[in-house]
């Protein structure tokens, strides 16, 4: 039915800074899905190839140290250049299950030079294309050690089905304005990726679908001291303070009145799935619609800057 959606959210552990056996992890888990008819799949944020972690737990503030300089480097080796292609297959497997993919990972963006990380949100339609990629517009504290500030050109939303689905990277869920510039394009189901754990998820989820009267999804990613692969990079100083769990999950969805329909899991790998049904939105807007009858565009208005930004503009 086009007014229903099957949704599934990815709360699994990635292979940890490891890029080939991520992308791996990501392909088998969109095939599993696809035998469930899932239509949209989600996965956490910085998923591939994982979150830096290592940042709280070695000196991650230090100048010049040179544990802070390898990780960042195996980082970066291990993140993905779209321009290259590193995306082609999992765009042609999302074309064959005619799966839209949600996918947070680290871009290594090669319109900024190739060498500086960006925490993106890459949308993969039901046709296999990329249809937008946003760049975190602000880390998130010791995020700002490895991850550079993104720009509004991915502040975009996509028809699926009946559905306008829009989505930001973990701590951009609390930012008032691009949530706004998400609603202002119609969008009806909010996709909020977070690297994991409850205390991100619980509150805001309800809050964001209250507001906008929209579904939220949001997805989390896991991850424990035992995923991480044994040649990891200064394992063994990272393992010195690192908590036996970094991300417990709470993936959840909040419907349109704000009230759960699948509440935080936590601490439970594997896909969570749910149908979604477009009238609940409809039904909800009747009182009240942020951008519509329940605004005031001659009182306040955003103005959206969506343009790439770039160090160097060549004119030929």
């Amino acid at each position: 039915m086009e007014n229903h959606l099957k949704v599934a959210m990815a709360q699994i552990a990635p292979v940890w800074l490891n890029k080939k056996a991520t992308l791996d992890k990501v392909k088998s888990t969109i095939l599993e899905a696809s035998n469930e008819e899932a239509e949209l799949i989600v996965f956490g944020e910085a998923f591939l190839p994982g979150y830096p972690f290592w940042l709280a737990y070695t000196e991650g503030a230090a100048w010049d140290l040179k544990i802070n300089k390898e990780l960042h480097a195996h980082y970066t080796r291990n993140s993905i250049q779209i321009e290259a292609g590193e995306l082609d297959d999992l765009c042609k497997l999302a074309k064959e299950k005619n799966m839209a993919v949600y996918l947070g990972m680290m871009e290594r963006a090669k319109d900024r030079g190739g060498h500086s990380l960006y925490c993106s949100l890459v949308y993969i339609d039901q046709q296999g294309e990329i249809k937008s990629v946003h760049r975190k517009l602000q880390p998130t504290y010791d995020e700002r050690l490895t991850w550079a500030p993104g720009d509004g050109n991915g502040l975009r939303v996509h028809a699926l089905k009946q559905f306008t689905v829009g989505g930001l990277n973990c701590w951009e869920n609390w930012m008032p304005l691009p949530r706004t510039a998400l609603y202002g394009q119609g969008e009806n189901l909010h996709v909020a990726i977070w690297p994991g754990n409850l205390n991100n998820t619980q509150d805001i989820t309800r809050f964001i679908a209250r507001e906008s009267r929209s579904y939220v999804i949001s997805v989390s990613s896991m991850m424990r001291t035992s995923d991480f692969p044994d040649d990891t990079p200064h394992l063994d100083k990272i393992l010195q303070k690192a908590p036996k769990v970094l991300a417990n999950g709470g993936s959840c969805i909040a419907g349109p009145d704000g009230e759960w329909l699948v509440e935080p899991v936590i601490n439970k790998e594997g896909l969570i799935y749910h149908t979604l049904d477009v009238n609940r939105v409809y039904e909800e807007r009747q009182n009240f619609d942020p951008v519509g009858h329940y605004s005031r565009p001659d009182v306040t208005k955003l103005t959206v800057n969506r343009e790439r930004q770039s160090t160097v503009d060549f004119k030929e």
